[in-house]
Order: structure tokens, then sequence, then C-alpha cells
């Protein structure tokens, strides 16, 4: 738990990074240890509590990333750093439920809904659905919402338990990037064979909230149009909520290499690139808000750029400690989806070990941080990470604090992807797309 007074952090972060820019000492791809390090020892301090979205703390983040663009001499995304957008979080409120003329208790119900209100009886355009004993719920309810619109599904008593943690996620409430009615889901959990008849009244409480993504610009130099994405997350879980907090009990999630490591990442490559100034291609460096509570920061991110125009995006996720494949040594996740590895390995040859594949497939990574949301749109996207996931007892814990970062592993991390990336941004290679019918797409109601 290390505490940075934020107004004498900012000012002696300005003077040591104009030094830093205006030195020239550094060879090729090569990242100063000293930025790295400050970078981490902020983004993962106490002063931010955790990073979580719609706090001061996560403005505080925010303030710093954008400063330290400035810093390093990026241009604004249009008109500024900060990319501000609202976000709607619906939670719905049942206030009555019959199947078949029995009413039904509220134990027994879950609802997720993009709707204000509905009324539904047998009259209604909804569809049906029974799942017996022996289907299977989760795949079921997978279809059902890739398709959105209306649907009450009966789920018999065996299935409880999943019933359940379905029940728990829905009344979280969902949150869209719009308000617009994209389906509801009514779970019955009832033995019921047959619907033959049933009566539903439900409303929902809506509130708009606000965050913001961090964006910075290095236009190309002869191919402006095209674009390399290099984006990280910055938010992360807050505090932990304890009824019996004693005063040395650790309660923040300080997210240093969750990820603190990846945003670290972006300020240093960006610092490195705008020292060479000989990009062909633009580059993007991007801090995304809101990946923890549903990826919306990338969301509304790719609803404002050209898909087509973005050749690749690196996602930085994890990237602070020592890989199982050795120190500096980097794993990806699709690998198999673009040939973006092989022009980033090709480019390693001679230099140093080969970026891996995703040693952790049945994880389902690939969809688990913001490179899913381009990836749907067809742009070579991937997360790259360091991270042991299996044996990683700090992951989404409040141990998981500087302390814990090998800063020489993260050095050695963003120099290879300094080089690897060098035909890319040049303009010398372009990988190819990912194929959008091979990737799942997101659900229309949850």
């Amino acid at each position: 738990m290390k505490n940075i007074t934020l107004p004498i952090l900012f000012s002696v972060v300005s003077a040591f990074y104009v030094h830093i820019a205006t030195t020239n000492t550094a060879t090729a791809a090569t990242m100063p240890l000293q930025s790295i390090t400050q970078d981490m020892e902020f983004l993962a301090s106490d002063q931010l509590k955790g990073r979580k979205v719609f706090t001061p703390e996560i403005d505080k983040a925010a303030g710093y990333i954008a400063s330290r663009f400035k810093q390093v001499g990026l241009k604004t995304f249009k008109t500024s750093y900060k990319q501000n957008f609202s976000i709607f979080s619906i939670t719905p409120m049942l206030s009555k439920l019959s199947l078949n003329g029995v009413d039904i208790p509220d134990e027994k119900i879950a609802v997720a809904t993009t709707a204000r209100n509905f009324i539904w009886d047998k009259e209604s355009e909804v569809n049906k659905h029974v799942i017996g004993e022996n289907d299977d719920l989760s795949a079921a309810l997978a279809k059902i919402n890739l398709a959105g619109g209306e649907h009450l599904v009966v789920v018999h008593h065996k299935h409880e338990k999943l019933f359940n943690r379905y029940k728990k996620f829905f009344e979280r409430g969902l949150t869209k990037l719009d308000d617009s009615n994209t389906g509801t889901l009514v779970l019955v959990l009832n033995n019921s064979s047959q619907i033959f008849k049933f009566d539903i009244e439900s409303g929902s409480t809506v509130t708009n909230k606000k965050l913001t993504n961090v964006i910075g610009v290095l236009p190309g130099k002869t191919l402006p149009h095209e674009v390399v994405l290099f984006s990280a997350h910055y938010d992360h879980l807050g505090t932990k909520l304890t009824k019996e907090q004693t005063l040395d009990q650790d309660v923040i999630y300080n997210g240093a290499d969750d990820n603190a490591s990846g945003v670290t990442g972006i300020l240093n490559l960006a610092q490195y690139y705008t020292r060479q100034n000989n990009n062909a291609r633009t580059l993007i460096f991007a801090a995304f808000t809101a990946e923890e509570v549903g990826g919306y920061g990338s969301k509304y991110f790719s609803s404002h750029l050209p898909s087509e125009n973005v050749i690749a995006m690196i996602n930085l996720e994890m990237i602070g400690k020592e890989s199982k494949f050795g120190e500096g040594r980097l794993w990806m996740t699709g690998i198999e989806r673009s040939n973006l590895a092989t022009i980033m390995n090709k480019a390693l040859r001679g230099k140093t070990l080969p970026i891996e594949k995703d040693p952790y497939p049945e994880e389902q990574l690939f969809y688990r941080s913001d490179n899913a949301t381009l990836a749907r749109l067809g742009v070579p996207a991937h997360s790259f990470s360091t991270v042991q996931l299996k044996q990683d007892e700090h992951y989404h814990s409040v141990s998981d604090e500087f302390g814990t970062i090998k800063l020489s592993s993260l050095k050695q991390v963003l120099e290879t992807i300094a080089r690897a990336t060098k035909p890319i941004v040049s303009g010398k290679a372009t990988p190819t797309r990912v194929d959008t019918s091979k990737v799942t797409p997101d659900g229309k109601i949850y």
C-alpha cells in the first residue's frame, strides 16, 4: 500500500518526462525503467482507491493519463484527450407473475430486460420455452440472448442452482450504451411442462452514469488514415466492502498488474513512438474505462472510429509479471484468428524469443478483454499478457500491489512489443482481418 501525493506528483512528473522526451541516449526499442516505475507506482497507489468506475479516484487516474499523453507529445482525439460518454443502468422491478393460473413467488422469478416496463399475457407476442430436467439451460439462454426479443422461459427445478446464479446476476441490473429496448427475458423456476397462460407486469428503474476513455493520437506520416491501436483498460475493482474493518486491514484493490501494468505499457510505448517520430500509420493510444463491468469503454470508442481503418489492435492486459514462458515473454489471445502473430514474430527473429499462443484456451480469454469488441468488427484485435492465470494468487485480490510487479520483465515486454510491431507501424506489413462469422457476437439482452 503506497501513497503518493497527487499535486506534488504531477509537478515532479512533468519535469521528469520533459527531460526524458528531450534525451536521445536510448537505443532503438529501449524503454526507460524510470518512467515505467513512476507510472506503475502512481497508477497502483492507494490514493486511487482501486480506480473503480463512477468514483472521483478514477477521474484522478484519467487526469494522470491525459497529462502523460500531453507530455509525450500526442495529439488529442478530436478535441480532447478525454472521451466522455454515458451508459444506462437498467434494474428490473417485477410487480407480479402468474403461470397457468398460479401466482409465482419472487424467489422463483428472474428478469433481465432492456424495457422500461412491460405487460404480458397469453395474447402477447412472446416466445415461450420450457427447459426440462435433461435440457441444457446455459446453451438455451445463450441462444435466446443472441436472438433478442421477448422470451418467457420455464425452468425445471433440477436447474435450480444455475437458475439462482442467473437470478443473482440479473438482479444487479443491465448496463447499455443506449436506452433502446432490445429484449426481455423472464425465467420461472417451475416444473410445468407446458405454458397454457401467463400474466406478467414489470417495470424498471433507469439511471444515467458518466464514463471517460482517455485517448491520444500520433498522426501517421504517410498513411494517416490507417490506424494501429494500442490499448489497455485503466479501471479496476475499487475497495473491498467489509462489515468489520480494522485500521490496518487492506481493503484497496490496487490493480497493479490488472491493469496498471497495461496502462503503463501504452504510456511508455507512446513515449517511445513519439521519440522515434517515424510512424507511417497513425498510432492511437487508448486507456479504456469500464472493462471490468462489461467493456463499455471499448464499445463506445469502436462506434466512433471506422473499424475498417484499424489495421491492428494491440491490447495490453496484465503484463507486469513473469509469464510461464519466462521473464519478458508474452503470450497472445486468439493467435489463430489472424496472422498478426506471424508478422510480429518474424520481426523478432534473432532479437528475442517469439510471442506464444494463449496457454489457457479453456478460459476463453479472447472474449474477456477489450479486444473482443474490435474483433467482432473484423479488426485483427488481440490481447497480450504475461499473467500465469491459474497460479496468480493476487488476481482480483487486494494483494495485487506495486510490490508484486517485476519491473525488469515489464520493461522487456514493452521492448518486445516495440520491436514486434515495427513492420505494422511502418506500413510494411498488414495483418489479415478476423473472420467475423467465427466470432461470437454480443448478446442483445444481457
